[in-house]
């Protein structure tokens, strides 16, 4: 069997899942082509990935995305070239990921999908596909997705955009999207499933694929992490994981919760940078980087708990890399987040009751429920392997 993978980038989170699956399609036998817009400076180690478009084609579909507000209707050379490439290819499976990063022509992509019967698999890694704008509206609880996007208050947000065109997108979108006759949507959690059940792609066979993590790199490791920070031993380490720290990701709850803890806690947030620095009593540590995944695990093995009172989210890595290394896991009851836990390895508080989550880490503390067994056996059920393996399984109809 044949499969061509799209995605925006083939760097990211998106990027990565894009190249280990076709990895582990070939391992099955499967022949897999990957590719992703030509706008960045970076090498893919894939015999099999190729780019489309160009740095000047990207550059003017985001002008005119962020001056118009629309997206998806430009890169028209670029797409035909795509296109060609595909039909050369003759796909037996188009598998589409992330598409809204200003980089393909929706029009010209979904008339060859619709006249040639392609046979497609969406796996939708936020909501933008069915909204006008956004790719979550979680944070601002917005409901005109169900029924049609107007009045957008997160245009100006990613993407970004000077005027808002939810009103007319929408309409697009579902025009686009609605009508492929074989076209199979995976989620990476039941949060997401039920919302598309809810918009305009609620027709289409939907199917819970859950993100997986590398359980041979996410895994308990030896660590010196406490003595270089100068940590006792005893105090107990609440961790706070995230590369776009600010309100969505939950920053004014750790300094919230830095003024109501005393002395036996120890916060430590991973991701930072100067300007959140300035944010930060100066009990909280701050790290900016970590130098590979080896010295993230080794924070992560050095953590009682992982809190996460992210506000919204589709299915949280972080929590998966926490659970892996056995460290349970504390979060907002927020989109996909809770999936991940059950009663063995964490725990769940509504979002925004910041009080709530910390009557959890002062219990945690004292009663310590959790082992970091049964966090890594609850990790297993999410090794990125197996679920590769599921999207294999649903490649050839089983």
């Amino acid at each position: 069997m044949t499969i061509v993978q799209l995605n925006m980038t083939a760097t990211g989170s998106t990027g990565r899942i894009m190249l280990q699956l076709a990895w582990v399609a070939e391992k099955h036998g499967d022949t897999c082509y990957t590719f992703s817009p030509a706008d960045n400076d970076f090498s893919v180690d894939s015999p099999r990935h190729d780019f489309w478009g160009g740095k000047t084609s990207s550059f003017l579909h985001w002008g005119f995305g962020v001056i118009f507000g629309a997206n998806g209707l430009c890169s028209y050379f670029a797409t035909r070239k795509l296109l060609k490439k595909i039909r050369a290819i003759s796909p037996d499976i188009l598998h589409l990921h992330n598409l809204h990063k200003f980089c393909i022509n929706f029009p010209l992509l979904f008339r060859y999908i619709k006249k040639h019967n392609v046979k497609v698999i969406w796996t939708l890694h936020d909501c933008w596909t069915f909204t006008g704008h956004c790719p979550h509206f979680d944070y601002v609880d917005c409901p005109k997705w169900k029924t049609g996007c107007h009045h957008c208050p997160l245009y100006k947000d990613y993407p970004k955009s000077m005027v808002d065109n939810s009103k007319l997108m929408w309409k697009l979108k579902k025009k686009w999207f609605c009508g492929v006759k074989d076209l199979t949507i995976v989620t990476p959690s039941q949060w997401l499933a039920s919302l598309v059940k809810e918009s305009f792609l609620k027709d289409y066979s939907v199917k819970v694929i859950h993100n997986g993590t590398d359980l041979s790199v996410f895994r308990p490791c030896e660590q010196n992490f406490r003595k270089k920070q100068g940590i006792p031993e005893n105090s107990f380490v609440l961790l706070g994981v995230a590369f776009d720290w600010g309100h969505r990701k939950g920053l004014d709850v750790f300094v919230e919760l830095a003024k109501q803890l005393d002395k036996r806690f120890q916060i430590v947030l991973v991701g930072t940078n100067e300007l959140i620095d300035k944010q930060l009593p100066p009990e909280i540590i701050s790290i900016h980087r970590t130098q590979n995944q080896q010295e993230l695990c080794e924070i992560y093995s050095a953590a009682d708990i992982l809190v996460n009172p992210t506000r919204e989210d589709t299915f949280p890595t972080v929590n998966l890399e926490a659970l892996a290394c056995g460290t349970p896991v504390l979060t907002f009851r927020t989109g996909g987040s809770p999936e991940i836990i059950d009663e063995t390895c964490g725990c769940v508080v509504e979002k925004e009751d910041v009080a709530g989550m910390l009557r959890e880490i002062k219990r945690i503390y004292q009663e310590k429920p959790y082992s970091p067994a049964d966090c890594i056996k609850r990790s297993q059920k999410f090794d990125m392997t197996q679920r590769f393996e599921e999207y294999v399984r649903l490649y050839h109809g089983e």
